[in-house]
């Protein structure tokens, strides 16, 4: 992809965009797509110990909430979901930017499958049947798409927007599994100068 001079000049980190992606050996392809598709599996029941990642964005989303508290509760309450968000997005540009196959997809694969503990919170925003975590007084507790919800008049949609949202999450999972194939097998079309060191 050729970029204009003028978009580089002034933003000269997107010139690694006209770089060829990093070559991906074809048994870590098959290694790599054995994970997501396992991964999947248990997702979809609900249960199996690569679930345990999600672990790893709790203290995430908790983080988020004390990053932004001095910008109002509003935006202190929506700071954790943003956080929780953002990590993964962020990794992923970067892993892009380095036109690193691998690192790119499985923080794409991350930012779509937080989408599905988010949605079962958003759910939950009228019936408010789960434990909360919350860091501080463990007295005071609020639980975040309720009181987001309710501040946009949408309540009442909890479940439909949450649906939508877990949708989202599955569709996202299973594309960035798809483009990983893909580019994958790109690159070894590549010019044999590109294949000197595969990962």
């Amino acid at each position: 992809m050729d970029l204009p001079d003028a978009i580089t000049d002034r933003l000269p980190f997107l010139g690694a965009l006209e770089n060829d992606w990093q070559p991906i050996a074809r048994w870590a392809l098959v290694v790599w797509v054995i994970f997501y598709l396992l991964f999947l599996y248990q997702a979809l029941h609900g249960q199996g110990p690569l679930l345990m990642i999600d672990l790893v964005f709790v203290p995430i989303h908790e983080g988020g909430h004390l990053l932004f508290r001095f910008l109002g509760q509003w935006i202190s309450i929506a700071g954790g979901t943003f956080l929780q968000l953002f990590a993964p997005f962020a990794l992923a540009v970067y892993f892009a930017l380095q036109r690193h196959v691998t690192g790119t997809a499985f923080c794409t694969f991350f930012f779509f499958e937080q989408l599905l503990p988010i949605a079962t919170y958003m759910a939950d925003a009228r019936a408010q049947v789960l434990p909360l975590l919350t860091v501080g007084d463990g007295g005071y507790v609020i639980h975040d798409w309720n009181y987001l919800f309710a501040s946009l008049g949408v309540l009442n949609h909890d479940t439909q927007i949450a649906a939508v949202v877990r949708a989202l999450g599955w569709l996202g999972m299973l594309v960035t599994v798809a483009w990983l194939i893909y580019r994958s097998r790109a690159t070894w079309n590549l010019p044999s100068r590109t294949h000197q060191d595969p990962s």
